[in-house]
């Protein structure tokens, strides 16, 4: 049985009731004037035939949209690459709207959205432009702050505002015994090398890339007004970065990553002065002087050599190590804090 050309035709649309509109005039047997119900066009709702595909233009935009939303977020650059693909898709779709359809709208609407993306491309390629580091702090960071993904930005922060860079020519002090407050800087050895002494005993050497004062720093976090119990003395000419140590501080409360950086740092420095303190081979006549003089770690408490540096949980089981090692700890090794010491975020 074949279908019926009306039963044909509402396959393809679908009309609404038709809407009659009241225009005044007569209605017959109403006597006179009224209103007259007459029919309007029927509302089509939906395609009776599809248009033709759009031009390559049009498809190779919205393929460029869908490779910007697909792109996988484990990529170090996938948020320039979204934005740059987003791009690219408003380029082409204004294209297509200007030369092969007239379309205004859509026109003015991929402009806006170009902008908008374009703005926040420019952005992200702004926060990864290269960081040029002083050249006499390029040794440190790459040396000490690199290795804990500590990145460049960040570096220049935390050099960049409250500290400076300082010397001290052959011979001259950093810190007197019984003298110096301890509250006052922080230091890192950039260049030369210092002596580290007790009563006139020689202790350890400093050298670049360490720091000076780690043991005073940290022994003395809580309890302040403290003097240094030891001398620090430039043996050639040093360069230094001396940071505020209350500005530091404060810099360091604000950003908790960068304060288990620090720790780590000033925790591993401890432990390495810790180990030279024992180290029979020093260097030139203090060393031979040690080893005829086994006793002097023994005989002055390392919390008076280095200014209660034991005082922190971080040394208190190597200090035990050496007062009961006395000049034979050296060969017991001390470990030396790992990463894992203080959790890195």
């Amino acid at each position: 049985m074949s279908a019926s050309p009306e039963m044909t035709s509402s396959l393809f649309y679908t009309t609404l009731a038709p809407l009659r509109s009241a225009v005044p005039g007569s209605v017959p047997g109403a006597g006179g004037g009224g209103l007259v119900m007459t029919p309007m066009e029927p509302n089509v709702t939906s395609c009776e035939e599809w248009e033709e595909a759009h031009h390559l233009l049009f498809h190779v935009g919205n393929l460029s949209l869908l490779l910007g939303l697909v792109i996988p977020t484990t990529l170090t650059l996938h948020m320039i690459l979204l934005r740059l693909m987003l791009m690219t898709g408003s380029c082409l779709f204004i294209t297509w709207a200007t030369l092969y359809r007239c379309n205004l709208d859509v026109m003015v609407w991929n402009v806006v959205f170009l902008l908008v993306n374009f703005m926040h491309f420019f952005y992200l390629v702004y926060k990864r432009r290269p960081i040029k580091i002083d050249r006499e702090l390029k040794s440190v960071y790459k040396r000490m702050f690199e290795p804990l993904h500590v990145r460049e930005a960040l570096f220049q922060r935390l050099t960049g505002q409250f500290c400076t860079i300082q010397s001290l020519k052959k011979g001259q002090v950093y810190a007197a015994e019984d003298k110096t407050s301890v509250d006052e800087r922080l230091s890192i050895l950039l260049k030369g090398k210092m002596k580290v002494s007790y009563r006139g005993h020689f202790l350890h050497n400093i050298y670049t890339n360490a720091f000076i004062d780690s043991p005073e720093f940290r022994s003395t976090q809580m309890n302040r007004g403290e003097k240094f119990q030891v001398t620090i003395m430039a043996e050639e000419y040093c360069k230094f970065l001396c940071w505020s140590r209350e500005r530091l501080t404060y810099f360091l409360e604000s950003d908790s990553f960068l304060n288990e950086v620090f720790r780590y740092l000033i925790g591993k420095d401890i432990t390495n002065k810790l180990y030279s303190l024992n180290d029979p081979t020093l260097t030139d006549k203090a060393a031979k002087k040690m080893e005829r003089q086994p006793s002097l770690c023994s005989q002055v408490s390392m919390m008076q050599m280095r200014n209660s540096m034991g005082s922190t949980s971080d040394t208190d089981d190597i200090l035990n190590q050496i007062h009961r090692g006395g000049s034979s700890g050296s060969s017991h090794p001390v470990n030396q804090p790992t990463l894992s010491d203080h959790t890195l975020p």
